[in-house]
Order: C-alpha cells, then structure tokens, then sequence
C-alpha cells in the first residue's frame, strides 16, 4: 500500500446535502475538509494558510464565491458554477481561480480535479498548533469553532467557568487556554485533580492547614487554593469533590477566602476558578451527591467539549499533528499514513478522544518497521468501526445526492425553482429524471 497525502480543504456551498456530500466524499478519499455553509462563515477562517485548497460555489447567498480567491491567496480556489457557461468560468480563472467544474459533476470527475490541483503540494503537510487563531488547539470543525467564538469571549473576565465533555476531550487544554489568553496569564495556573487525591487530604491540599491540626501534620502548609493567588485554579473532576470539600468550595466562590484546616483565621484570595468534569452533575444534585448551591456557582458558564467521533475532519487533522510530534521525538522522518490507516481512523468511534487517538498514534510510531503506516499497528479495535452501509456506499456518487434532492423537495418546487437550485438547466433536470427514473410529480406532469 502506498502513502496516501494528507490535505486539508475547505468546501464553500450553502445548500447544505450538496456540501454534506462533498464533505463525505472527500473525506473517504483522504482528504481533511472543513466546511462553511456562506460567504461569511468562510471568511471567518482567520488563517488561510491552513488550507491546502477552497472548493467554492460561484453564488452563495451573501456573495460572490470569487471574492475568496484575492482573500485566501496564495491559497488556491477551485470555483464550482452552477451556470456551466464559458463566461463564469472564464471570469472566475481570470480572477486567480486555480480550476472549475461545472454542476452537476460527477465524483470520479471531481476527486481526479482536486488531485491534479493538489499534486505538486509538499505531502503529508502537517497544521501545527502555531498556525491557528484557536487559542493554540487543533482542529476547525463547526463544534470547535463555536468553541473557540465561546472561549474568545471568556478568556478575558473572571468569571467561574465550567468545562464540561466526556473524558480525554481536552477540558485541561482548554483550562491552560483561558489563562494563557487571559489578564492573569502572568500569574499561576495550578491544576488539580480532585479524583486523584484521597477524600481525606483533599480539604488539607485545597486549603491548607495549620501544624499539629491532625495527625502527620508537623508543619503549616499553603494549600493549592492559595498557591493560585493571581492566577487560575482548575479542578479537573470537580463532580468527584466530596460533600465536606464542596462546602469548603462554596464559602471560596462566595467570599473569595479560604481558611486551613484547623486555623481559626480567614485567608483573602484572588483567584479565578475553571472547573471541568465528565460527570452529570445536574445528576449527581438530584442524587443528593453535590449540593446545589455549588453547581449554580460552578456553572456560570458552561463550555462543551465534542467527543472526537462528531469532529468530522479534524480526525485527521490531528492524527497527523500527532504523527508529527511522535516523528520528532522518535527522530524519524519517513513515516506517513497508508490510505486505509485515513480510512480506519475515520471510521473509528473513538470513545477515549482525543486521548485515545494520540496513543494509538504514538503506538503505531514506536511499532511500526515501515514507513507507511498501515491500521494494523494503529493498535485501535478497527472491527468495531462504524459499519459503512450500502447507502453510505452509494453516497460516494453525487448522482445519489442528486437524486435524494429532487425527491425530497419537488413536491414544494417547480421544475424551474428545482433546476435553479441544483444550478442546472430545466433540460438537463428532465435528462437526470430519466437516467434516474424519477416522475414529475402528477401536479406537475
């Protein structure tokens, strides 16, 4: 098997089961997309450098498609027209676009396109965390990127934070994050996780405490609240504090003081808390596990994390970034993904993360006696994948797409609407009934 490149595109199409398909058929041959649905939401994208190319309609609904060719260069456009007429596309590569094709196309046709525009690109590049505006964090799906629009207006108050995802989605990169981007990132950031210290010592490790307040204690000790004055606090697993703890907690959130176990003074601290967990905690309230006057403290704002298996893309955005660093640490420069090993990882559920996909790549670095990486020595469960079905198989054509679209919406559009929307002639719609075998509708007829 050989080495399959690894290139990041961005598809612009504001009809949505249009770019849905584009971005599935794309991604099963190898390609990292990331999507955007106008002409605002792709000049949202603050590092046109990430993109290895930009499939773009001519006509989206804020605008001329064509106005990304002067904003992402030097990054090359590839115009989509719905009009297939020689004055669009001429307008278009005489603007700077890199290519067109003409709607409908079919997928061989489009695949073969984006290859040949992609082919004398450096393989197998990498999207190093540097090269984005996202606080440092990789990946530029729509999930991340409501996340990043959230953190942009957080990072900078103080206010009590609650990172919520399920275990190995990157809460303390996001924690690290909001401090680094913050006024207090010249202060301490202290992480602490409360699911690993013992129910015994985490008032004393959190608070402090005084000399001879219990047995072992032969000296005074700060504790990690304090320790955090001017900077942040993040309680990793804060759903597994215990009930005494979460008390102690409460009076921090409500007075900003903290007083060491057996002292009988109160200690003033600035600190600003982020806490994260994987747990319910709404829950764990209901439960009488957690008092409910702590979690409406802790939730003033909430920030949810993605499981990787919804991140689309960014799969392979960061599979890639990982394979770098291993590579470097290893001292090893020839190593790159086989097409299947994109594919598995793709497929794969992913239910330990971000986490879980690091280790298998640095499983398959250390393992692997080959330059090409195959799925074997990913070390991931591949049977287990997301079975691809036979529509998911047919998916691959657009003329499936394109026959799902006219069913789903000729019975609310005319032949002329029908045709404008898929960017086609009324002619060419009635040849596509017929090789499809779809009837007008009898209203219609």
């Amino acid at each position: 098997m050989t080495a399959c490149p690894v290139y990041r595109l961005l598809v612009v199409e504001d009809e949505s089961i249009i770019r849905q398909s584009l971005v599935r058929l794309l991604s099963r041959h190898g390609f990292s997309v990331d999507e955007a649905d106008s002409l605002d939401s792709a000049k949202s994208r603050a590092n046109w450098t990430q993109f290895d190319l930009i499939l773009t309609d001519v006509r989206l609904p804020d605008g001329e498609g064509t106005e990304l060719i002067a904003l992402a260069a030097p990054t090359r456009v590839l115009v989509m027209t719905s009009y297939a007429s020689l004055k669009s596309a001429v307008a278009a590569l005489k603007k700077g676009a890199v290519d067109y094709i003409a709607k409908p196309f079919d997928h061989d046709e489009l695949v073969k396109l984006v290859k040949q525009n992609l082919a004398d690109l450096p393989k197998n590049r990498v999207i190093d965390a540097s090269d984005t505006n996202n606080f440092g964090m990789i990946g530029n799906s729509p999930q991340m990127q409501r996340l990043y629009q959230m953190m942009k207006k957080v990072a900078s108050v103080n206010s009590t934070v609650l990172v919520t995802g399920e275990s190995g989605t990157g809460k303390e990169l996001v924690a690290k994050a909001l401090h680094q981007y913050s006024d207090r990132k010249a202060g301490p950031f202290i992480s602490v996780n409360c699911a690993a210290i013992p129910d015994s010592l985490i008032e004393s490790e959190l608070f402090g405490h005084e000399k001879g307040s219990f047995t072992g204690a032969h000296t005074s000790r700060i504790g990690l609240v304090e320790a955090a004055d001017g900077g942040s606090l993040f309680l990793d697993e804060i759903g597994e504090l215990p009930l005494d703890a979460q008390a102690r907690l409460l009076r921090l959130l409500q007075e900003k003081e903290v007083r060491p176990v057996g002292a009988t003074q109160t200690k003033r601290v600035d600190v600003r808390l982020i806490a994260a967990t994987h747990r319910n905690l709404p829950d764990l309230v209901i439960q009488g596990k957690y008092r409910a006057d702590l979690f409406y403290r802790l939730n003033v704002i909430e920030l949810q994390l993605p499981p990787l298996c919804e991140r689309g893309s960014d799969i392979l955005t960061l599979a890639q970034f990982f394979l770098s660093t291993m590579q470097k640490k290893v001292k090893r420069k020839d190593l790159s993904f086989s097409s299947n090993s994109l594919s598995a990882l793709q497929r794969y559920t992913w239910p330990g993360n971000v986490r879980e996909l690091e280790h298998a790549i640095e499983r398959a670095v250390v393992l692997t006696d080959h330059p090409v990486i195959e799925p074997d020595v990913l070390g991931v469960p591949f049977q287990n994948s997301l079975p691809i079905s036979d529509t998911n198989k047919s998916d691959d054509s657009l003329e499936h797409y394109l026959q799902r679209f006219i069913i789903d919406n000729q019975e609310h559009l005319n032949e002329t609407k029908l045709a404008e929307k898929l960017g086609i002639s009324r002619k060419t719609l009635w040849e596509k009934r017929q090789k499809l075998g779809i009837s007008r509708p009898k209203a219609q007829a």
